[in-house]
């Protein structure tokens, strides 16, 4: 019988990813993962801890705290700061959940790891690499933040919500008695639970951002902005000076301390570049591949061609012009509905 340590939020979708596991025949236990501290990671893992006493399983918790103030949070400030707007689930997903995690249960005599995420795993019978695939709920799939996992990571990766959706696994969780059946998703970013990334970097980072200018696209000074960690591109509301009509954020200059506005078609870009590039359907890209992408998470995928240009970059030009390409976001790749792999947008 194989073994399997599951990745136990506290929520619903981990949670019911346990149970259809054990009732696939496997021999399971779960985990959850202490993070950050707050009130919440204590009420997840009393969560987590009860569906696995409900499902008669063992439970642990793994104390990767450093691990996550290493690659997640630090990162996500340095990102902020340096006038990116990051992904951090992407990073987290990367070194904690299908790093850290892997390895705690490599080193515990399990065969996989799984989570509750929206996606398929499945070995191309042509090419022998394993391929994620996107899940049968396409409002739920979520293989845009797991664009980076290995294919050693995904040979030792179970997700077994993939050909389910939300309204049936809460119904499987009720039905069996889980006690967070009706527990809400999360809606933010776990360590910013009030959306204030601004607020969080000051206190995380104990610095304050000094005001600077809003200009035009020509350069013109137009107003005075708060702090230019308080600003990501594409933003239009929330700028706290009125100026007559729609602008939006532009780009953000660091080292000037300035932040572009500008109207709706300043936004717009047909290409893009990206680095620390990984690759999951093919080793690498030979010649220019024609496919879709997305440069964002909640965005629908286009039509593009894209070109590896070295080792670590592509070069993405979409055959439309696309709003508010976002320097440290991801843009993912998908060859219909599998993934060709992804990078970070310079």
């Amino acid at each position: 019988m194989k073994k399997v340590l599951v990745g136990m939020s506290g929520g619903v979708d981990s949670s019911v990813a346990a149970l259809i596991l054990k009732q696939q025949g496997y021999e399971v236990s779960g985990c959850t993962l202490k993070l950050f501290d707050s009130i919440n990671t204590l009420s997840n893992i009393e969560d987590a801890k009860n569906v696995c006493c409900k499902l008669e399983i063992e439970h642990h918790v793994f104390d990767f705290a450093d691990s996550f103030k290493k690659y997640v949070t630090d990162s996500f400030a340095q990102s902020y700061i340096n006038g990116e707007t990051p992904n951090p689930c992407v990073e987290c997903n990367r070194h904690i959940k299908f790093g850290e995690m892997l390895k705690r249960a490599e080193e515990l005599g399990y065969d996989y790891i799984a989570t509750g995420h929206y996606a398929k795993i499945e070995k191309g019978e042509k090419t022998g690499r394993y391929q994620l695939i996107r899940s049968a709920d396409r409002k739920k799939d979520q293989t845009y933040v797991l664009y980076n996992l290995t294919q050693y990571q995904l040979a030792r990766t179970l997700f077994p919500l993939w050909n389910t959706d939300k309204p049936a696994n809460r119904l499987l969780a009720e039905e069996n008695g889980l006690i967070n059946s009706r527990k809400p998703d999360s809606q933010d970013i776990c360590f910013v639970p009030d959306g204030d990334y601004a607020g969080f970097i000051e206190r995380y980072t104990g610095r304050s951002f000094e005001p600077g200018n809003f200009v035009d696209t020509d350069g013109n000074v137009i107003g005075t902005h708060q702090g230019i960690i308080k600003y990501t591109v594409g933003q239009r509301k929330g700028l706290g000076t009125a100026f007559g009509k729609p602008v939006f954020v532009c780009s953000k200059d660091c080292e000037n301390n300035t932040v572009t506005l500008g109207d709706s078609a300043s936004l717009m870009s047909c290409e893009l570049f990206a680095e620390d590039i990984n690759f999951i359907s093919v080793e690498k890209l030979t010649e220019p591949v024609r496919c879709t992408a997305k440069a964002r998470y909640n965005m629908t995928e286009q039509p593009c061609t894209v070109t590896q240009i070295g080792d670590d970059r592509i070069k993405v030009v979409f055959d439309t012009p696309q709003r508010a390409i976002t320097k440290g976001q991801a843009v993912v790749l998908y060859d219909g509905d599998i993934v060709i792999g992804g990078g970070k947008i310079l």
